[in-house]
C-alpha cells in the first residue's frame, strides 16, 4: 500500500506541476467552458484524457512504443491550441460529445507519451509496474479534478459576482491560451 501512495502522489503533482504548466493549460481549455451542472460531461472528458494518457504510459513503459520526444514536445502545445481554438469557434451547444471523447483521448495519448521516459525510468527495473503504473494514474486523474474544480469555481466567481458574460470570460481564457500554446509549439518545434 506504501507504493501506491508514492506513485498516486507523483501522478497528481506530475498534473499539477507548475513548471509542466502545459498539462494544466489543456485541462483548463477542455473544460472552462462548462459549468458545474456539466459535472457528469467533464469528468467524462477528464477521463478520456487519463485513459489515453495511461495507455501510451503504459506501451512506453513496456517499451512498446517509442517515439521522438522532440516531435512530441511539440505535438503537446499544438493539442492545446487546438482545443482551445475549438472553444473559440464553437459554442457547447454546437459541439459532437463523440468527437470531444475521441479527441480528447487521442490528446491524451499524446501527453503520456511526453513522461513515458520520465516514468520509466523512475520505475527502473520494478518486478510487477502494473500496480505503480495505476496508482500514478488514479493520481493523475485526481489532480485533473483539482484542476477543474478550480477552473469552475473561478469561472463561476467571474460569472456570477463580477457579472462576465460566460462567453466573453471563455473567450478571455482561450484567447489566452491559444497565445500562450502558440509560442510554446513554435519554441519547440523540432528543426
Amino acid at each position: 500500500m506504501q507504493d501506491f501512495w508514492i506513485y498516486f502522489q507523483l501522478g497528481w503533482q506530475h498534473i499539477l506541476d507548475l513548471n509542466g504548466y502545459d498539462h494544466i493549460l489543456f485541462v483548463l481549455v477542455l473544460c472552462c467552458s462548462y459549468a458545474l451542472k456539466d459535472w457528469k460531461r467533464i469528468l467524462w472528458l477528464v477521463t478520456a484524457f487519463t485513459v489515453g494518457h495511461s495507455l501510451t504510459l503504459a506501451l512506453a513503459v513496456f517499451s512498446i512504443v517509442k517515439v521522438n520526444v522532440g516531435w512530441i514536445e511539440f505535438l503537446i502545445p499544438v493539442t492545446i491550441l487546438f482545443t482551445a481554438l475549438i472553444n473559440l469557434f464553437r459554442s457547447n451547444k454546437g459541439r459532437n460529445p463523440a468527437f470531444l471523447y475521441t479527441m480528447t483521448l487521442i490528446f491524451g495519448l499524446i501527453h503520456g507519451l511526453g513522461f513515458s521516459n520520465y516514468l520509466r525510468s523512475l520505475l527502473g527495473k520494478e518486478a510487477n509496474i502494473v500496480w505503480p503504473l495505476l496508482s500514478f494514474n488514479i493520481g493523475l486523474e485526481f489532480g485533473q479534478l483539482i484542476i477543474v474544480f478550480f477552473v469552475i469555481l473561478l469561472s463561476a466567481v467571474v460569472v456570477s459576482f463580477f457579472k462576465v458574460k460566460k462567453r466573453d470570460w471563455n473567450f478571455f481564457l482561450c484567447s489566452a491560451v491559444v497565445g500562450i500554446s502558440f509560442i510554446m509549439a513554435l519554441d519547440r518545434f523540432p528543426l
